[in-house]
């Protein structure tokens, strides 16, 4: 068994979206374990920095939120597919080349894997791809990027999504992971009414 941590590193001067200062996470310790006998810390965060998993509630008014995800969701094997070779999007017509079904668990590997800056002109999910994947009835689908979807006004890829209650992930790192089969471990914290949360995302080559 071998197991890749697919995840980013939470810093203060990590990659954010548009590299808005605003969404920079804090991280403050508050007690030293010279003075105060333990090492303690303050986090401040941005449920959507870094890896991280989109609840309902981000995009749909009545979504549910983040401590409602069906967890044999975020436990499930998995495909890893490898578009490093697309500029722009991810669209429908290279969906279909993949032989996607029913109640698979799709990560799409990018270019944007290959880079820990942020590009705004990074691949997305176009809304067309999204309501393809709907159709299918996946479980679930994660990109290497900090948004599944870029410039689209109205989100309808993460609504496509969301509405069907699929799972999405975003702001994962594949650069060393090759096309395949794996499990996928990426557990949300239990935050009561959370419109998203990070995640520790990890995949398991049995």
């Amino acid at each position: 068994m071998k197991i890749y941590d697919i995840s980013m590193e939470i810093k203060n001067d990590m990659m954010v979206y548009k590299n808005q200062a605003h969404r920079r996470p804090a991280l403050e310790q508050t007690r030293y374990i010279g003075k105060d006998g333990v090492n303690e810390s303050v986090l401040h965060i941005n449920l959507h920095t870094g890896t991280h998993m989109d609840a309902q509630w981000h995009a749909l008014e009545n979504g549910k939120t983040i401590e409602e995800i069906d967890l044999f969701k975020c436990i499930t094997p998995c495909r890893v597919l490898d578009f490093t070779h697309v500029e722009g999007s991810v669209t429908k017509d290279e969906l279909t080349m993949k032989n996607i079904k029913k109640d698979d668990f799709i990560l799409l590997k990018t270019k944007n894997s290959f880079t820990d800056d942020f590009d705004f002109g990074f691949v997305y999910l176009d809304s067309e791809a999204a309501e393809y994947l709907q159709s299918l009835g996946i479980k679930g689908v994660g990109i290497d990027s900090l948004g599944i979807e870029r410039g689209q006004a109205g989100h309808p890829t993460h609504k496509a999504l969301l509405s069907k209650g699929i799972v999405i992930l975003e702001g994962l790192r594949l650069k060393d992971i090759e096309e395949g089969e794996y499990l996928l471990c990426a557990l949300p914290l239990k935050i009561k009414g959370g419109d998203g949360s990070p995640v520790r995302a990890c995949l398991i080559e049995m």
